[in-house]
C-alpha cells in the first residue's frame, strides 16, 4: 500500500497516515511495518520524522528529507510555532468552545504532571434516538481540536476529563459508546484526525499549510448525522 502524499518538494514531504500505522520502531510494539519505513522505500530515499502522531490517529504526517531541515522543523515544534488542528468525534455536547489546561503525568502515572492545554471549538452536534447509556437519547460533538502543547495522547486524556470521551478510543474512551458505533455505524477506529498542519517552509520562509484528505469513515457519519461534506465535515 502507497502513503498517499499531500506534498513535496527538495526540503520535506507530507503524508495522510492512516490509522493503525505507527510512525516508526518502537521497543513497546512487534509492529513490522512504519510509516517512517515504508515512507523511505516508496520515494526510493532516506526521511527523518520531525513529528509524530499515534498509532490510531489518522492525518497529516510530516518528513524532513534531509538532517537541516529536520533540525529546522523540529525548533519549530519545539517553540510551538507550528499550528494544529485535528478532528474529534466525542460523547455528549461540548460547549461551542473551551479551554482545557490540565497537566498531565506519563501513561504509567510517574513523574511529575506536565503542563497541558488543549483548545477546542464544536463544529457540530447531533442527538440520536438511542439509548446507548443511561439516556433515552444519545449526544455527540464534532470539534476542531487545537492541542499547544503535545503530551503524549494529550487529546483523548484531556477530553476524557472534561467527560467528553473520543469516540474509538478504547484506552481512555467509553465501551458501550464505542460499541454501538462499530455495530450501527462500522466505525472500528479512534475518530480522531490531525486534519491540518500550517509551518513555516524552512527554505522558503512563506507559510505552509497542509490539509488531510477526505476519510470513508468521517464521510459516512458526516452523511448519516447531515453534517457539512466534503473534508472532516468542513470547517477549518
Amino acid at each position: 500500500m502507497s502513503l498517499p502524499i499531500l506534498y513535496l518538494d527538495d526540503y520535506l514531504v507530507a503524508i495522510h497516515k492512516p490509522s493503525g500505522l505507527l510512525v516508526h520502531r518502537s521497543p513497546l510494539s512487534r509492529d513490522r511495518v512504519f510509516a517512517l519505513q515504508q515512507l523511505r522505500d516508496q520515494l526510493g530515499r532516506r526521511v527523518w520524522p520531525v513529528h509524530r502522531i499515534d498509532r490510531a490517529t489518522s492525518g497529516v504526517l510530516l518528513f524532513a528529507l534531509d538532517p537541516a531541515t529536520a533540525q529546522a522543523l523540529a525548533g519549530q515544534f519545539e517553540r510551538h510555532e507550528v499550528e494544529k488542528e485535528y478532528r474529534a468525534l466525542v460523547r455528549g455536547w461540548t460547549d461551542p468552545e473551551g479551554v482545557i489546561d490540565h497537566p498531565i503525568r506519563d501513561e504509567e502515572g510517574h513523574g511529575r504532571p506536565q503542563p497541558a492545554i488543549t483548545h477546542y471549538r464544536r463544529l457540530h452536534q447531533v442527538e440520536l434516538p438511542e439509548p446507548v447509556d443511561r439516556y433515552p437519547t444519545s449526544r455527540y460533538s464534532l470539534v476542531a481540536v487545537a492541542p499547544l502543547t503535545g503530551r503524549r495522547h494529550q487529546i483523548r486524556r484531556h477530553f476524557k476529563h472534561i467527560s467528553h470521551h473520543l469516540i474509538g478510543d478504547t484506552t481512555h474512551g467509553n465501551g458501550r459508546h464505542n460499541r454501538f458505533f462499530r455495530e450501527r455505524f462500522g466505525i472500528h477506529r479512534l475518530m480522531l484526525t490531525a486534519q491540518r498542519l500550517c509551518l513555516t517552509h524552512p527554505a522558503s520562509g512563506e507559510r505552509l499549510c497542509l490539509h488531510a484528505r477526505p476519510e470513508p469513515d468521517w464521510q459516512r457519519l458526516c452523511n448519516a448525522f447531515g453534517w457539512e461534506q466534503p473534508n472532516m465535515c468542513a470547517e477549518g
